[in-house]
């Protein structure tokens, strides 16, 4: 079995920042940024569960209008998530359109979005039925953990772009592998009750507790297996994946340190590198980062991979340049 988490940048580095991470073995994905969002697939879409915004500046939040319009229509719960400010754009979003008409359909999509504070979190939801109109905002006290999954968990970290903007990590607590030869050893096929079995060990079921396996062929009786002989013969457990996403990030000093401590020992990176470290003056009147800051905190955080993305347009005819120069950094060199 391959690794849960696939993330892929959706566009190029000059493009709207937007990193997409579908859940092998599950029918959803998550999202990270919502700005320009045409090269994902409608099905791609429509998989989204949780989207992560670190600001409403427009590359980074102008997908929206096409989300929307996929999903009006469906039964679907969307849970989003932004910094300070977040609930007025969003139902500023909403607002720009007649509703007049969605009292009609027959199916219930929901938004659910929430405000992160840095010490609070302001959640409200908004049904299309309903004209999206806000259903009233609740508080609740935020920690830094913004999702807390039987399988996953994802941070927050407010940084300084003028405004505040979030970054985020994500974890996966451990690694299920399946041994295939095991399974065929067992006289065992695949299929969805794999992802029940998961299910129960990433949630810390009895292990004494059986689970239902059809047959291989067709009239096989189905069997019942302790959780316990399954995972003792075919699994094999390993350390989770480790992701991390910054975009949008002044090189401060105080930035910088955040970030190194947020994003230490991830597996891989995404770090915006807007500038060259020539431009650096201009990075910092900007407020992002430049692509030297950004090959240090790869290597400050000991990551094993690292991507760079969002760079500014006048390296549109030597983009190299900053790929090599985080490279360089990178390494020490």
């Amino acid at each position: 079995m391959g690794p849960t988490f696939l993330p892929r940048l959706v566009n190029g580095p000059f493009d709207d920042p937007a990193l997409f991470i579908p859940l092998r073995n599950e029918k959803r994905a998550l999202l990270f940024d919502l700005g320009d969002i045409t090269a994902l697939a409608s099905r791609e879409v429509l998989k989204l569960s949780h989207i992560f915004v670190t600001h409403t500046h427009m590359d980074h939040f102008i997908g929206f209008d096409r989300l929307l319009r996929l999903l009006l229509g469906r039964d679907k719960d969307l849970y989003l998530y932004g910094p300070q400010g977040f609930l007025d754009n969003l139902a500023g979003k909403l607002a720009a359109y007649c509703w007049n008409l969605v009292g009609n359909y027959e199916n219930r999509f929901t938004l659910h979005a929430v405000e992160l504070h840095p010490d609070r979190a302001l959640c409200c939801s908004y049904a299309c039925h309903k004209r999206f109109a806000a259903e009233g905002v609740r508080e609740i006290p935020f920690d830094g953990v913004v999702i807390d999954e039987a399988s996953l968990c994802i941070r927050a970290i407010h940084l300084d772009h003028g405004i505040p903007v979030l970054a985020f990590r994500l974890d996966e607590r451990f690694h299920i592998n399946i041994v295939k030869t095991a399974l065929e050893e067992m006289g065992l096929g695949p299929g969805p009750w794999l992802n029940r079995f998961k299910k129960m060990l990433y949630e810390g079921a009895d292990l004494d507790e059986t689970i239902e396996i059809p047959g291989t062929a067709p009239g096989d009786a189905p069997r019942r297996l302790s959780l316990g002989a399954l995972k003792s013969r075919i699994v094999r457990i390993s350390p989770g994946q480790r992701l991390a996403y910054v975009a949008d990030a002044a090189g401060t000093p105080h930035n910088l340190e955040k970030i190194a401590a947020f994003c230490r020992d991830v597996d891989h990176l995404f770090v915006e590198a807007a500038f060259s470290n020539r431009h650096r003056d201009v990075a910092l009147q900007k407020k992002h980062l430049t692509a030297r800051q950004a090959g240090e905190l790869a290597r400050a955080c000991q990551v094993k991979q690292y991507s760079i993305f969002h760079y500014s347009p006048r390296y549109s005819d030597c983009q190299e340049l900053l790929e090599e120069e985080a490279a360089r950094a990178f390494l020490n060199e």
